[in-house]
């Protein structure tokens, strides 16, 4: 038995015990998840089609471990004007094990530690006027709301923020926002914050798309 089932934004062919890569998830390792966007399920020759998606089916599946993906080298050149640019970029991936199929009946379920997530999204009732974010060079209004919703609304709250787990919210949020690379964006939030703005200039002057030269 296998079955079509959409997971953070991609769409996967997947088996019982198969080791499936996807964009990260939120979840701690040996979490249980579980993903109701089945577009399509197979039992030998009896097949049923979503429209998009299959009323109660689900796959239910375990976290193994969070990792990186392969390096991805991104070269940018502008002809005739000796601008080149090279970068790496490496995906941040979860490693999950499909472990069930279930094609009528299921309910949608959270991961074990949904609890704690709730808690995590507290923070999104801020009293004070969010700030600009959009001022970090790399961000772009789809970012800026991603980091709002996750409660990092401030520059100083991106300054006290790992990149890593920058990337993380934005994963979560799109994965059209997966491949921004946030190295830079606490850096620049923190000279935001002290409202040394030339400094914020001439940093900027040296990035391009958020990203050192």
């Amino acid at each position: 038995m296998y079955a079509i089932v959409e997971i953070a934004g991609q769409q996967f062919k997947v088996a019982k015990d198969q080791k499936v890569f996807v964009h990260r998830l939120a979840g701690e390792e040996g979490d249980t998840v579980s993903f109701d966007k089945v577009l399509l399920a197979a039992d030998g020759d009896n097949i049923t089609l979503g429209a998009p998606a299959i009323d109660g089916a689900q796959v239910g599946a375990k976290i193994t471990r969070h990792l990186k993906g392969d390096k991805v080298i991104v070269f940018k050149k502008k002809r005739r004007k000796g601008y080149r640019v090279k970068n790496g970029h490496r995906q941040s991936l979860t490693e999950i094990v499909i472990e069930s199929i279930v094609t009528s009946g299921a309910k949608k379920t959270e991961t074990k530690k949904a609890e704690p997530k709730a808690k995590a999204a507290a923070p999104k009732k801020a009293t004070g006027k969010a700030d600009d974010l959009k001022k970090i060079e790399g961000v772009g209004p789809k970012a800026m709301e991603a980091l709002v919703e996750a409660g990092i609304d401030t520059f100083a709250k991106v300054a006290k923020t790992k990149p890593e787990k920058l990337s993380s919210i934005l994963t979560e949020a799109s994965s059209r926002l997966s491949h921004l690379v946030t190295d830079t964006w606490p850096e620049q939030a923190t000279l935001a914050t002290n409202g040394k703005w030339d400094e914020l200039k001439e940093l900027q002057d040296k990035l391009d798309g958020g990203i050192k030269k």
